[in-house]
């Protein structure tokens, strides 16, 4: 198995000087590049708040040199503007992978634990193993793997953001589908959120398979 580096799990000195905002998005990757580190993958979920469908977490490793101008956190981009940098991501990086929580587990283990978990099996589908790992949020994951949680990461990290991207649209492709398949939802529409128009669906057609029913228990049962 592949040695990793020198870090054992301690994070750079240079991230003890970003507890604000940082305009440059390469600043963690930067310093642990400065620190003999080669290979680090960007962690971020979508979908912790729905009201159906499921959680989507995805892990992205960027080449070193990549930029991708306007990039950011997804949900500041305009759904155009997602599927190019989606489509440019795939294009150019070194490896993804992508993990997927079903509302009944949601339901079984709660939401946070759904999205660590799937945060964990999108790390474990990259086809190349990471050096480091830089997570949206303030949770580490279970891995052994070194790793760093951000707070607000999908706007301050390069890699996050690029996660950010395939877990969103990846996401919101499949509520699109989920639509197709319960013609009285607007899934393509709301994605599942606790909308007026979702509401009004649910009060009028029921709960469907894919609602988590945890989150509507204090509401429709």
């Amino acid at each position: 198995m592949k040695r990793l580096p020198r870090l054992r799990g301690r994070k750079p000195k240079e991230f003890r000087r970003t507890n604000s905002p940082s305009a440059n998005l390469h600043h963690f990757e930067n310093a642990l590049y400065s620190n003999g580190i080669r290979l680090i993958a960007g962690i971020d979920e979508a979908g912790r708040g729905p009201l159906a469908g499921p959680v989507v977490a995805a892990a992205v490793i960027l080449p070193r040199d990549c930029h991708l101008e306007g990039l950011r956190d997804s949900k500041k981009l305009t759904p155009k503007r997602r599927d190019h940098f989606y489509d440019e991501i795939f294009k150019v990086a070194l490896a993804y992978g992508v993990g997927v929580i079903e509302p009944d587990e949601i339901d079984s283990i709660n939401i946070l634990r759904a999205s660590l978990k799937a945060m964990k099996i999108a790390v474990e589908g990259l086809k190349v193993l990471p050096e480091y790992l830089l997570i949206d949020g303030m949770q580490r994951i279970d891995h052994y793997i070194p790793q760093f949680p951000i707070k607000g990461g999908d706007d301050r990290s390069h890699s996050i953001a690029a996660a950010s991207v395939i877990a969103k649209v990846t996401r919101d492709r499949m509520m699109c589908e989920m639509e197709r398949r319960y013609p009285g939802f607007s899934f393509s529409k709301h994605k599942g959120y606790g909308t007026k128009m979702h509401y009004e669906e649910i009060a009028k057609y029921g709960p469907l398979a894919i609602h988590r029913r945890t989150f509507l228990k204090n509401i429709f049962f």
